[in-house]
């Protein structure tokens, strides 16, 4: 089943969230947007955003640029810097589909969210709940499979550096991050 919004149009199924809007850019309607990523190639390239503000919709990207580690977009229908400032705040999605091809050894990282990660030895040490990045390369945030599910604390979260060092292979099609990396690190 599809949702919709309000004015009936369908909301694709494969939205991910790639940035914010973080307020004006200049007078002329521009918004200022910063995206979840390094690379904002999908947000570059994609003639359609989604925007939850003032209510979920979607929009036309008519023009947009890099700037300052920010992107910088003229919207349809954003006419001023008042229009831009009453979208400060609101989350960017774009459809899946329309992110760039990538080469195989290439990954987004919302497409290895919930991939199983086990290691040499191949123990299980659980599921990627995130990626975040510490200025020098990714690191992969990994929910521990609990060992026991009557402990009153949770394990901690795992946390692996994304370099080829720990990381040997992703396979998205077996669902699988396979690590150099010891249950007791």
């Amino acid at each position: 089943m599809s949702r919709k919004t309000a004015e009936g149009t369908a909301i694709p199924e494969d939205l991910v969230v790639v940035g914010h809007v973080s307020g004006a850019y200049g007078i002329q309607g521009w918004v200022r947007i910063k995206p979840y990523s390094d690379d904002a190639d999908a947000l570059l390239h994609a003639k359609t955003w989604w925007i939850d503000k003032p209510d979920f919709h979607d929009v036309e990207m008519m023009q947009a640029k890099n700037h300052s580690g920010d992107v910088v977009a003229k919207l349809m229908g954003v006419a001023d810097r008042d229009a831009a400032e009453r979208l400060k705040g609101a989350a960017v999605h774009i459809p899946r589909s329309h992110f760039p091809a990538l080469s195989d050894d290439e990954f987004y990282w919302v497409d290895l969210i919930g991939l199983a990660v086990e290691n040499l030895q191949g123990e299980q040490l659980g599921v990627v709940s995130g990626l975040m990045d510490n200025g020098v390369h990714p690191i992969l945030q990994v929910l521990p499979k609990q060992a026991d599910p009557a402990a009153e604390k949770a394990a901690p979260e795992i946390l692996i550096p994304f370099v080829d060092q720990f990381v040997k292979t992703v396979d998205q099609c077996a669902k699988k991050i396979t690590v150099d990396w010891g249950l007791d690190y």
